[in-house]
């Protein structure tokens, strides 16, 4: 496999995977406390949303490159 061929493989996926979860979330650990034996942490969950275009848009244009890489 060519490397436009991976890539088109690539958005087409991520487009999918973003249509069908809408976006991903992450654990940011924010503060760690340490008083003497006393260990204190605060973690906040972040929400990183995909809008739809993106996710359609990038299906597209994986596709536009597997089709575009046969004619050429």
């Amino acid at each position: 496999m060519d490397g436009i061929k991976i890539a088109a493989l690539l958005l087409i996926l991520g487009g999918a995977l973003g249509l069908a979860y809408g976006g991903f979330s992450y654990t940011k650990e924010t503060h760690n406390i340490d008083i003497g034996p006393l260990h204190m942490q605060v973690a906040e969950k972040e929400r990183v949303n995909i809008p739809l275009w993106a996710g359609f848009g990038a299906i597209i244009i994986g596709g536009l490159l597997l089709v575009g890489r046969r004619k050429g």
